[in-house]
This record gives structure tokens, C-alpha cells and sequence, in this order.
């Protein structure tokens, strides 16, 4: 199916099973609901919030079952999943085996674009273990400042089946797509896509790395101009040597040196492209400054190059990817500068839950007292810890796993003086930031990048990070 097509679908008394009530689960019944088909909503949790939802829906027509999210109703035709639901659930081993077709969330809204009366939008799709959603809100920065009608959708909290069936008529989407939403999207068939990194993340929904990076590398499949790739990381290549692309698509490069033909990347502080010129043998076009992006960290102008090539495939002039990169803003906790107290930096990357979003945080910085610690999720911290132990003036540790960076620390940077605080109350955030501030020297950044999950101590990485800087502002009330 090529970008442009639209698939057709008679939904007309169809049975469809939805797997799962939420934000992608309660969009998708309604839109199946009201186009005809017979929908059935099933779910594991019997709570209250889940039983005000099922009650709405049922108000509608819809069947809810709660309690039992692992049994195949009967009849069922399709079924239409959240994201989240791991592969080897008996719901989907069972359709498996009666041979019924399993959608995601954007498996669906690639099926149902263009049927609410506006003309189908194509997709600039990104994902990638770190960054999608800044790479995302930047390329939909730099398509409003062309002009584009644009939304940032998908895996960012803006349903993309509220955004394809909405009224709003659009030019193109920027969609960030996780490993679970590619999953289950088998016809997803993209204008142009970015995989911006690959590292061990979610293995125990995957099951091993080659099947994440297989899931990942799908946002390539059929891609129409541009597969773009990170010149740095060779799986990322590999992936679009590997995929099944339309005649005439390119692959194109993305590097924090100077780039080669069919890349962009970066001269004397300078983003340029030399892909999408009309001599890309000997010329390059200027796009926009390293200081026109913010933060100026290397991973953050890896992410505007990544932006900056969709863009750019897209037709997009370069005067619009510098105004574009000059308008965005980063999101909380994710490399925000708190403050600056005596000549120290207070910086909040609480975002930075797995060691390779770490490693690009620690790598922005040259001398750091860095507070880590958390959920480990199954990571190992050597590699981390060993890239990072020239720049660490000292380490304060917190959260259930801290003992593992510990351990870390002890081999591979014994000289770094570590704070082991043994307490996983909230308030430890408090005392973290307080001995961080000791360890520190004008110069120096003190670091909240964890390397772990939050949900030991806190309900989410946002109110970790929220902790981190309400800690700060106290610390700088009592230096004042």
C-alpha cells in the first residue's frame, strides 16, 4: 500500500474485539462503534475507574468485559490492542490460532485516515530508544514554521486516531511511534521515517534485542523518499539496508561531524545538509546554528539533524528548520537547567530512565556530581559508568537498585566519591541535592540523570523530577 492510498474497510456488523480500556483502548471502540461494527471491549483491571469507563461505553452499544482481558470472545474478526499488551497474552495466542488478524492503535488509525471527509495527511514517522518525542516536537516546530498545517501525535499523549478522524484538516503529522505501537502495525506505510538510536530497552516485552530492533526497523517499511538513519549507530543503517522501501526512496544519514553526501550533519558550528542539495558531491546548504538548538547537548543537535532530515524530504525551506529549531522548547525534565547556585548548574534530565539516554546526558557536561538511581529494569551500568568517569566530580545514589551503579562505580571509578542514601522515602530527593551541592565546585553540574526507573519512589519520572527541582529552589533559599 503506498503512502498515499487509503485502506478501505467495511466495518459493517464486524466483530472486533478492543483489547484494553485507556487512551488509545476508549478511542478505538467509539471510532469502530460509530462506523458500525460490533465491538466488544476487554480488559484485566475491575477497579473503579475502570468500571466508570466501561459504563460509558456500554451507555453507547459497546459490550465491556472486565476482569478478563485473556479470553477470545467468540466471533471476534479482529482484534484491535493497546499498545502495551505483550505479544505472548493468551487473547492474542488464541486469535493467533483461529488466524484473526491483531491491529494496534496505529495500525488502525493508518486503516481509518481519510474516511472522516479530509484528505488523508502523510506521516514523518520517528522512533528510537531516546529522543523520539523532543525529535518530534522539533520536526512539528520546524513544519509550523514552513507554513504546514502539523500536529505532533502518536506515542506523545495526542491519540493519533483523534487526530486522523478529527475536523482539523492537516498538511502532514509528525508521529512518534514506540517499539510496541510498530508491533502491531503491519500496513503502516510512511512518507519518510527516523530511527534515531537502538539500545536495549523493553527486552522483556521483545524478548531479545533482534526482535526490538526488528519492530523498530518496520517504521521503514515502504517508506516512500527518505529512511533516515544515525551515522553513529551502524544497527540503525542496518535496518535500512534491511527494508522494502518504495523505488527511488533514499537512505540518509545523520552525523554530529561533517557530513558526507546524503547526510546532514554539522561544520564549524554550523547544521548542514548535504542530502537534499542540488549538488550534494560539493555542496551543502547552511540550515541553522548549534546554538539555534536548545540545549546545545550533543544528543539534542542529533535529534534536531534527525528533525531537520524529515523536514527536509518533506520539501521544507531552510530558512523554516532554523526558525523551527529557534522556536521549540524542550519539555520538562528532560535536560532543563534549574539554576545556578554559587557557580554550580542544577540540571533536570529526571527523563533519562535507561543507561543510553544517561550516557547522552552525562556526555553533555564536562564536570559532574551526578545523582542516579531507581528501578533498573534489568540494566547493567559498567559501559555507563565507565564513559562517564572522567567527568565525575562524585556520585549521589538513591532508589531500590542503587547498589547496582554502586558495584559499577567501585570498578570502574574508585577514585569518585559516592553517597549511598539508604532511604527510598520521598524526601530523600532533598538530602540528595544537599550533599550533591557539597561534593560540587564552581564549574561543575549537578546532574539528576537516573539511569532508572522513577516508580520506587515516586509515581513517575515527571514527579521525580518535580522533587529535584523543588529541592533545589530550597537549597538556593538557604545559600542565598
Amino acid at each position: 500500500m503506498g503512502s498515499q492510498e487509503v485502506s478501505t474497510v467495511d466495518w459493517q456488523g464486524k466483530h472486533v474485539t478492543v483489547a484494553g480500556l485507556g487512551v488509545s483502548g476508549i478511542p478505538a471502540a467509539r471510532a469502530l462503534h460509530e462506523r458500525g461494527a460490533i465491538v466488544t471491549v476487554v480488559n484485566d483491571g475491575d477497579d473503579e475507574r475502570a468500571r466508570a469507563q466501561a459504563a460509558e461505553l456500554e451507555a453507547l452499544g459497546i459490550t465491556v468485559r472486565l476482569g478478563d482481558g485473556a479470553t477470545l470472545p467468540p466471533s471476534t474478526e479482529l482484534v484491535v490492542t493497546a499498545p502495551g499488551w505483550q505479544p505472548d497474552k493468551p487473547l492474542f495466542l488464541a486469535a493467533a490460532e483461529a488466524g484473526v488478524d491483531i491491529w494496534g492503535d496505529v495500525e488502525l488509525a493508518w486503516r481509518l485516515r481519510g474516511t472522516n471527509g479530509c484528505p488523508a495527511a502523510p506521516w514523518l514517522a520517528v522512533t528510537g530508544t531516546n529522543g523520539k518525542t523532543t525529535t518530534v516536537r522539533m520536526l512539528a516546530s520546524i513544519l509550523e514554521a514552513a507554513g504546514l498545517r502539523t500536529a505532533a501525535v502518536g506515542n506523545i499523549g495526542v491519540s493519533l486516531l483523534d487526530a486522523v478522524l478529527g475536523e482539523q484538516e492537516y498538511d502532514v503529522l509528525a508521529v512518534e511511534l514506540s517499539s510496541y505501537q510498530l508491533h502491531w502495525a503491519p500496513s503502516l506505510r510512511a512518507h519518510s521515517a527516523a530511527v534515531l538510536n537502538l539500545a536495549p530497552d523493553h527486552l522483556d516485552w521483545h524478548g531479545s534485542m533482534e526482535a526490538y530492533a526488528a519492530d523498530k526497523g518496520r517504521v521503514y517499511e515502504g517508506n516512500t523518499v527518505a529512511c533516515v538513519y544515525n551515522a553513529a549507530d551502524p544497527a540503525t543503517e542496518e535496518l535500512v539496508r534491511e527494508a522494502d522501501v518504495e523505488e527511488g526512496c533514499r537512505a540518509i544519514g545523520f552525523t554530529l561531524g561533517t557530513p558526507g553526501p546524503s547526510q546532514l550533519g554539522v561544520v564549524d558550528g554550523i547544521l548542514v545538509d548535504r542530502a537534499f542539495v542540488a549538488n550534494r558531491q560539493k555542496q551543502a546548504q547552511e540550515l541553522a546554528e548549534v546554538s539555534d538548538v536548545d540545549p546545545p547537548a550533543p544528543h539534542n543537535i542529533a535529534n534536531a539533524l534527525a528533525a531537520a532530515a524529515l523536514a527536509r524530504a518533506f520539501g521544507v525551506e531552510p530558512a523554516a528548520v532554523r526558525d523551527g529549531l529557534r522556536a521549540f522548547r524542550p519539555d520538562a525534565h528532560r535536560i532543563e537547567h534549574v539554576a545556578d547556585i554559587g557557580e554550580v548548574a542544577y540540571v533536570d534530565d529526571s527523563k533519562a530512565t535507561n543507561t543510553h539516554a544517561t550516557e547522552a546526558s552525562l556526555a553533555a557536561y564536562d564536570s559532574i556530581v551526578w545523582i542516579a538511581g531507581g528501578l533498573a529494569k534489568g540494566a547493567t551500568f559498567d559501559g555507563l559508568v565507565t564513559g562517564a568517569a572522567k567527568r565525575l566530580r562524585g556520585v549521589v545514589l538513591m532508589g531500590a537498585d542503587r547498589a547496582l551503579i554502586r558495584e559499577a562505580l567501585t570498578r570502574h571509578a574508585p577514585e569518585v566519591p559516592v553517597v549511598d542514601l539508604d532511604r527510598t522515602d520521598t524526601g530523600a530527593m532533598a538530602e540528595a541535592v544537599e550533599h550533591a551541592a557539597r561534593l560540587a565546585r564552581p564549574g561543575d553540574t549537578v546532574l539528576l540523570a537516573p539511569a532508572c526507573a522513577s516508580m520506587d519512589m515516586f509515581t513517575n519520572y515527571n514527579k521525580r523530577g518535580e522533587a529535584f527541582a523543588d529541592a533545589v529552589r530550597a537549597h538556593a533559599e538557604k545559600s542565598a
